[in-house]
């Protein structure tokens, strides 16, 4: 992306971000790229950045561990290797293996199916390949500690094998001597040392004469002196020896490796960028996280929808601070392509202006950004800036001769995949001569089809922006009753400075403030106070229509907790209904029971008894007239004490008793002389006439 001027990533604070970015990274490379962000215009770039990050952040949000934990600068060492003769040490050699063990542990994780599922970040490892051969090549050679094998070659194992003999017959001799110098009392309390790299004898210096061999030096207190004695001299220059062949074997074996591992430098390189660039993807996730960055959609035209959108730096100042920050939602497209934003000073004019272009540099560097999911980004190929005092000293430049010479550049090289802010258009200048200025290179503007935001205070400005095509009228909203602002864009109408309301405020004297306003044309002050007026209007229906919302959820809540409470009064309607027809049963059970007592009674009279016919009109009145009468009687007591006869016309819905049995129903239908009775849960067709209307008696009644 083009940017004017030079300073725009400073002023937009793209450069803050790029630092927030570097502070995640762990790697050389990474940091390198941090630190020269790119932004890109072609949108196959941006999208597979962007879905790389999003993909990264998916990982450590669900918690799946990627192998990219061993990190690696390896810059030096991957040159060396590609320079003919260079012997890459030990230690050198198992940096390169962990670079291996590292690249094999990624190519593991990339299985079929994750290669599907994260098919962005599986784009990283697409162009190389996993050789296990280097792996195989470093292992011959180092140990786990990378220290060189002693079967790395048969010369250095027989160097070795010798080296382990010749310094066990040294340790057995100077043993030897120690323990006789030690009782001859010659040795000093230290008994032993090492100098210049071979084994000597504490002696002391009285005694330095007596022990044959070669003084290596004194003490500081000159009390002590060391002396290699004679009888270990050859076999000290014989390890010596040896020592000096291992180490050329050592040197000849790394410089062979090290000339068959150049074979793969560029292999190698490969995979030093794949572990960097996995780096870098961690980070913008890191970041992502930190700024509560999302993945927005994006498309490849000129195009800014902004939904819910936050100034990164902003919501972080304010997250360490404990204060909210306010989003912006703002749209422009092919038919509103530049906004003019007017309102109080400290409204939030330029932050809006910052944190559109502040995003829309950091969409198209491949970084998320804390926006709703909802937002679209286009792609814009220059990105140009007029912000703040730009008076140049230098080149003897006033504040408005400098804005001019930035709105020629704006005017000349602006086109339709421009994104340009503004702030205060042709400010610095008397307001009428400024004002017509400032409409011109909006025109012009305009013309060249590019997008942007402008802030002002210019009424013309306002009034040519409510009247032209492409242009779309915008206000931060102010609270007049608190003088406070709310930070919170409001597009589709101008706003009002409110410099009257503002002195009044402060309580400047109302003697000057109405001296003021008679110096102020007179349209233009009714002007200003009718979008003053307006505007807290507008802000009066917003808290009503808030409040229209609450109180539709509340309804909400409301008719839930009542289909609850009905559906809790049907289910405890049934609850009674079941427990009704039990007690009906219990009772039954009960008459059953004494009915076969007594029956069984009567058989044992009817056996005992001589006179048959007593028995059997026992037998009688139990099982037909006086049961049916009791039975009868009971029933009709209490549904008397429960329903009153109210006679009348018979209609569905009425509730009737059946003149014979005495239950009480529903009228569910009518069928002719027959009505549908429903008792208790079951249906029965019943006579009209021997039905009669009943109401339940209300409580208290007879």
């Amino acid at each position: 992306m083009k940017l004017f001027p030079a300073s725009a990533s400073v002023q937009l604070e793209f450069t803050k971000i790029k630092d927030l970015l570097a502070n995640h990274c762990q790697t050389e490379y990474a940091l390198a790229k941090a630190q020269e962000l790119r932004i890109h215009t072609r949108k196959e770039f941006v999208e597979t950045e962007l879905k790389q990050s999003h993909e990264y952040r998916q990982l450590v949000v669900n918690g799946i561990y990627f192998p990219n934990d061993v990190i690696l600068n390896l810059s030096r060492e991957l040159k060396l290797l590609s320079i003919p003769g260079a012997v890459l040490s030990a230690a050198e050699l198992q940096q390169i293996r962990k670079l291996a063990e590292s690249i094999e542990k990624i190519f593991r994780w990339f299985d079929a199916e994750r290669k599907m599922a994260y098919e962005a970040l599986a784009k990283v490892i697409s162009g190389t390949y996993y050789e296990k051969k280097i792996a195989v090549l470093i292992n011959d050679v180092l140990d786990e500690f990378g220290q060189v094998k002693d079967n790395a070659s048969e010369d250095l194992k027989n160097i070795r094998m010798s080296l382990y003999r010749k310094r066990n017959e040294l340790r057995r001799l100077f043993d030897k001597l120690v323990t006789k110098l030690n009782k001859q009392g010659h040795l000093a309390e230290i008994e032993e040392s090492f100098m210049n790299g071979r084994r000597v004898l504490a002696v002391f210096a009285e005694q330095k004469r007596t022990v044959k061999g070669i003084l290596h030096g004194e003490s500081d207190s000159r009390k002590t002196a060391f002396v290699e004695p004679e009888e270990t001299i050859e076999l000290n220059n014989r390890i010596y020896e040896l020592e000096s062949d291992e180490q050329k074997e050592v040197y000849r074996i790394l410089k062979e490796l090290t000339a068959q591992l150049s074979g793969y430098a560029s292999l190698l390189s490969a995979w030093h960028e794949v572990t960097g660039e996995f780096d870098f993807i961690r980070a913008k996730a890191k970041l992502a996280a930190e700024i509560k960055g999302e993945y927005p959609a994006v498309t490849d035209k000129a195009h800014v929808h902004l939904v819910e959108a936050y100034h990164p730096l902003l919501y972080l100042y304010n997250q360490r601070s404990g204060k909210p920050t306010i989003p912006v939602t703002i749209t422009l497209d092919d038919v509103q392509r530049i906004l003019v934003i007017s309102g109080p000073n400290a409204g939030g004019k330029t932050v809006t202006m910052k944190t559109v272009g502040l995003l829309q540099m950091m969409v198209q560097s491949g970084l998320l950004v804390p926006v709703h999911p909802s937002s679209q980004f286009g792609i814009f190929k220059q990105l140009m800036i007029h912000i703040g005092d730009t008076q140049s000293i230098e080149f003897e430049l006033s504040t408005y001769s400098s804005h001019l010479l930035h709105m020629k550049y704006f005017m000349e090289e602006a086109n339709g995949r421009t994104l340009f802010f503004i702030d205060e258009l042709g400010s610095g200048s008397d307001p009428n001569l400024g004002g017509a200025f400032a409409e011109v290179i909006l025109q012009e503007l305009v013309k060249k089809h590019a997008f942007g935001i402008i802030t002002t205070h210019y009424l013309n400005l306002k009034i040519m922006a409510g009247k032209t095509p492409g242009i779309l009228n915008g206000a931060m909203a102010f609270d007049e009753k608190n003088l406070r602002p709310l930070y919170k864009l409001v597009t589709g109408k101008p706003g009002s400075s409110y410099t009257f309301s503002i002195a009044e405020r402060i309580g400047l004297d109302k003697n000057l403030i109405n001296r003021a306003r008679l110096l102020v044309d007179e349209n233009h002050f009714r002007l200003d106070k009718l979008l003053n007026r307006t505007e807290q209007d507008l802000q009066d229906i917003q808290q009503k229509e808030k409040g229209l919302h609450k109180l539709l959820k509340e309804n909400e809540k409301l008719k839930k907790e009542m289909q609850e409470t009905i559906g809790n009064e049907k289910h405890q309607q049934q609850v009674e209904l079941l427990r009704e027809q039990n007690r009906v049963a219990e009772d039954r059970f009960a008459y059953l029971k004494d009915m076969e007592r007594k029956l069984k009674q009567l058989m044992i009279d009817w056996r005992k008894e001589e006179n048959k016919n007593k028995v059997i009109k026992q037998m009688e009145a139990l099982l037909f007239r006086k049961n049916e009468q009791k039975t009868v009687s009971r029933m009709q007591k209490k549904i008397d004490s429960k329903f009153q006869e109210i006679g009348g016309e018979i209609k569905m819905g009425d509730t009737v008793k059946m003149k014979k049995n005495h239950q009480v129903g529903v009228v569910i239908e009518l069928r002719g002389k027959r009505a549908v009775v429903k008792i208790g849960l079951l249906p029965m067709q019943v006579d009209v006439n021997d039905l009669v209307v009943v109401k339940e008696k209300k409580e208290g009644e007879n």
